[in-house]
């Protein structure tokens, strides 16, 4: 196996994604743009995007991640709107785009319409969240947008299967759909809920960070795994185990938390970057099979099904969101009154990513028959041009609507006042224990450590109190900012002396690096203080 052709992958996509940190252009759609040009540069490999990679190997990961950073407590409170999203809308939208489709493309079936609306149904979300997290999007639109992208899979793969199986001529009935989709959602939420206690009982118990991080990079795979054997969804079953490890993760230890953190951004980073940038790899890859269409006609076709996957996601979303307050007294005084703008906003984040092409790629060539697959070519075709449109078309200006609707970001005064006063009550918390503590002889300490524990707690209380405070007239700087710039100067001049003594030979390299990571962990603090 010649594994140059990953790794440059890997390295080209994670290049690009780090310079589309200094640019306006967010990076799944600069990936998207590389990974277009790079496919037509002479000795570029040919990259396929295998669904028996994606599926089970990289689905389950960037899903666990996603999971794992959610909110249980806010999903849980906007329930019904994620549910009607990646339930209701992706349902609909290939029962529609698929009827649409047949109607615009001549001798195209029926059953291979619908796997073409199952297989562009689910919007992916990862372009759409990372441009509401860089333009300030209000948290609420984020959650949902968030919720929908966690479990819109789930429905579309099912979908999927129900109509690939009426395509292929194995007699999927309405009946057998429903039965096969309610056996795929429940029993992928019982899986999930089977694993999630003994996984974080397991968590918790592991002394072993290193071993509590292994555990934690296999979680998703045996989720997802475990899931799919009994013919359940996978997705569904990573879903619950990551928002239930999400949700209880202050249970582990520090140790595992901070490394798990580091290295599930990398992980996610890593694949986020090389995924997107396959998808404009796939270029050369659909274009092969549409000898049977000219580019016209090809053209027409990609420019409708585009069109209605946009229009249907309208059609959806404003009844889905207006309905129930006009049915439910309930909802009406439970919840705000409702801006016009965040459905639109939400229909208009509907952008398509892998998943899609993946399932796209894993159509059969052939049916029960023998016969070849209806216009196989001409979905593999229609599915990126709807991927790539959507990321294009939709991901470049949903900054700029986002902008002229002039949304009501989130407040950083008051979410820094929240912190503060959160922060207020922990720290004196905290003092009243360490004083009922130091009544007893068994915790006596020598002066200069009270004295460093006390100062220790008054910086941790007052540190984002002093954020709200005017900044430094001769610098700019705020006090957070002084502070952290001179603990870093402190920080590097005794490790420059560490280094030094070491060199000199007055310490051995363990010793250097045991006392080495002690100012790591210092350092990464002075960083917490300021900016979580």
């Amino acid at each position: 196996m010649d594994v140059l052709p990953l790794v440059a992958l890997v390295a080209a996509s994670a290049v690009v994604a780090g310079a589309a940190r200094r640019t306006p252009v967010p990076a799944p759609l600069l990936l998207v743009g590389a990974g277009l040009v790079a496919a037509y540069v002479p000795g570029v490999p040919d990259y396929h995007l295998d669904p028996h990679i994606v599926l089970p190997l990289i689905l389950p990961p960037l899903l666990h991640t996603a999971a794992l950073e959610s909110s249980y407590l806010d999903l849980r409170a906007n329930i019904r709107p994620v549910a009607l999203l990646s339930v209701g809308y992706v349902l609909f939208a290939t029962l529609a785009v698929g009827w649409l489709a047949y109607l615009l493309i001549p001798d195209l079936p029926l059953t291979a319409a619908l796997v073409l609306g199952a297989v562009i149904a689910p919007p992916d979300a990862v372009a759409a969240t990372a441009i509401a997290r860089k333009v300030g999007l209000p948290s609420r639109i984020t959650t949902i947008l968030q919720g929908e992208s966690l479990v819109n899979d789930a429905t579309a793969i099912t979908a999927y299967k129900v109509a690939l199986a009426a395509a292929v001529g194995e007699g999927a009935s309405w009946s057998g759909g429903v039965r096969e989709f309610l056996v795929a959602a429940v029993g992928g939420v019982g899986v999930g809920l089977i694993l999630m206690v003994p996984i974080h009982w397991l968590r918790t118990h592991l002394k072993e960070a290193m071993l509590q991080n292994t555990l934690s990079l296999l979680i998703p795979f045996v989720a997802y795994a475990a899931a799919e054997q009994v013919g359940a969804s996978g997705v569904l079953a990573v879903v619950v185990v990551a928002l239930y490890l999400g949700h209880r993760s202050w249970q582990v230890d520090f140790e595992t938390r901070l490394q798990e953190a580091a290295v599930w951004r990398v992980v996610a980073f890593i694949l986020e970057s090389a995924v997107f940038a396959l998808i404009g790899l796939q270029l050369p890859v659909v274009l092969k099979g549409l000898g049977e269409y000219s580019v016209g006609q090809a053209a027409w076709y990609a420019a409708g099904v585009f069109l209605f996957v946009v229009v249907v996601r309208f059609v959806w979303s404003y009844p889905a969101t207006y309905l129930p307050r006009a049915v439910s007294k309930r909802i009406r005084e439970r919840e705000d009154d409702l801006d016009w703008r965040r459905p639109l906003i939400v229909s208009w984040a509907g952008m398509r990513g892998v998943v899609s092409l993946a399932i796209a790629f894993s159509i059969p060539v052939a049916m029960e028959d023998g016969e070849p697959f209806p216009a196989r070519n001409l979905v593999l075709f229609l599915t990126f041009t709807t991927v790539i449109g959507t990321l294009v078309v939709q991901g470049l200006s949903l900054p700029w609507l986002i902008r002229v609707l002039k949304l009501p970001g989130r407040d950083g005064r008051a979410q820094t006042l929240a912190e503060a006063q959160a922060q207020n009550a922990a720290s004196q918390a905290a003092e009243a224990r360490v004083a009922s503590l130091m009544e007893d002889e068994r915790n006596c300490l020598p002066q200069p450590l009270q004295d460093r524990l006390s100062t220790v707690l008054e910086r941790r209380r007052n540190s984002v109190w002093e954020r709200l405070g005017q900044p430094n007239p001769v610098t700019g700087e705020s006090a957070d900012d002084t502070y952290r710039r001179l603990a870093r100067e402190a920080i590097a001049a005794e490790r420059e002396v560490f280094v030094r003594m070491r060199d000199e030979r007055r310490i051995d390299d363990e010793m250097m690096r045991t006392l080495l990571r002690k100012l790591d962990l210092e350092e990464a603090a002075v960083y917490r203080e300021v900016d979580d």
